[in-house]
């Protein structure tokens, strides 16, 4: 079954559109592409398809806004570079026929050379970004680690940490890794079986940070559970082992990447999936702790709405007899502009570096805007869908187990313990 293809909004003449790697993906294995402003797109999986196209009313607010499909073709160019072009109206077309839509348009395509993780710390490469002309110079100069540096400022003066071997954090402009990480993975997964008249379908979602000036983002991997009805014994033999190894088995939820906007330097804080793995109970608390905090002080202000919506979300998921959301995330977002009651911005951040913004919850509690999204549902199952699995009974108890858990942390944080 297809669902709804993308169409261009009214007025919009473009005829393709420049995927570029979404800077704000913390987490995951799948690459996140940014199709517009408000949009986001990803490899299209029936199961997660289905999911979207027969949510429940009561689960919407709490997920990303399903856009549809769109379909979209990997180029290679003469010196190899690939590029990844999607159209509005490509549903009815060959990619053959894009070529003179590409060269006709003022929007050139995202070219991908190579990336590098080497301990060299000597590579370097060219990335050109055409509609703008705009050339990033991007280096790995963090031997063992990925990092990706460019001369070009990320928003205005903001920047991404990552620890160095001596879990140092010297400040560096360069952009949260993750996401270029995964668009690396999935590049070579795409060239590795390259063929020019193959359509990719990918699913258009919401950008649920797009409203955020420094969105904060804390990625968490939700329930005790997370192979699939469909996993090999193998699979499943190696994700039950990291839950039973990780946060995941004693709290039912573990830290799969966060940014954390940091007030005194103007830079984001970066952790990955595996510094989640890692993670003690007490640990967790911990992290949780942090990416609360600005650097300055911790942000008690968002404490109280982000409570209230996880609670919110735990009556819903208490209602959902038959669905298990195994592998899905639970997106915690936050802005690392603070505000003043009055709506101006706090003196302790970079002279300029922001708009005023009136800042509210649909609690009207706080003057802390956050937002509660789950995401990631290429596993999840219910009764009546379309893909063969087991038949659930009643809640997702692990999902159930996690929120709760998390709730009484975040809890404890606001009061002190």
């Amino acid at each position: 079954m297809v669902g709804p293809v993308a169409n261009p909004e009214p007025g919009d003449t473009r005829k393709v559109v420049l995927l570029e790697p979404f800077v704000h993906q913390v987490g995951g294995h799948m690459s996140m592409m940014k199709y517009d402003e408000h949009t986001v797109c990803k490899p299209l999986i029936s199961q997660e398809q289905w999911f979207y196209e027969s949510l429940p009313t009561a689960m919407k607010q709490f997920t990303p806004q399903y856009k549809g499909i769109i379909s979209v073709c990997l180029r290679k160019d003469n010196m190899g570079n690939l590029s990844l072009i999607a159209s509005p109206s490509l549903q009815t077309e060959t990619c053959h026929s894009l070529d003179n839509a590409v060269k006709e348009t003022s929007v050139t395509i995202w070219h991908k050379c190579k990336w590098t993780s080497s301990s060299s710390g000597s590579d370097h490469m060219l990335v050109k970004w055409g509609h703008n002309q705009l050339t990033k110079t991007i280096k790995d100069s963090c031997p063992g680690k990925m990092l990706l540096r460019t001369d070009l400022q990320y928003h205005t003066s903001v920047a991404s940490l990552m620890e160095d071997a001596n879990g140092n954090q010297p400040e560096r402009n360069s952009y949260n890794p993750w996401g270029l990480h995964c668009h690396q993975q999935h590049l070579n997964r795409m060239s590795s079986k390259y063929n020019e008249n193959k359509l990719h379908q990918f699913l258009l979602l919401e950008n649920v940070v797009s409203a955020y000036k420094y969105p904060c983002i804390l990625d968490l991997k939700m329930g005790t559970r997370q192979h699939g009805d469909d996993a090999s014994e193998e699979k499943k033999a190696r994700h039950i082992k990291k839950c039973e190894q990780s946060t995941s088995g004693s709290l039912g939820v573990r830290i799969c990447g966060m940014q954390v906007y940091q007030a005194h330097t103007g830079q984001f804080f970066c952790k990955d999936k595996y510094y989640g793995r890692k993670l003690s109970p007490e640990g967790f608390r911990q992290a949780l702790h942090q990416f609360l905090h600005n650097g300055n002080h911790l942000r008690t202000d968002l404490l109280e709405p982000i409570v209230l919506q996880l609670k919110a979300l735990l009556l819903v998921i208490k209602k959902q007899s038959s669905y298990r959301f195994y592998s899905s995330s639970l997106l915690i977002i936050y802005d690392g502009q603070e505000h003043k009651e009055n709506g101006a911005t706090l003196d302790n951040y970079p002279q300029g570096s922001f708009q005023n913004i009136n800042c509210t919850t649909s609690h009207g509690s706080s003057h802390a805007k956050v937002d509660i999204r789950m995401i990631d549902f290429a596993h999840t199952t219910y009764k009546g869908s379309k893909c063969n699995h087991t038949t659930y009974d009643g809640p997702d108890h692990g999902y159930i187990f996690g929120l709760e858990n998390l709730i009484k942390i975040l809890q404890n944080i606001s009061e002190g313990k």
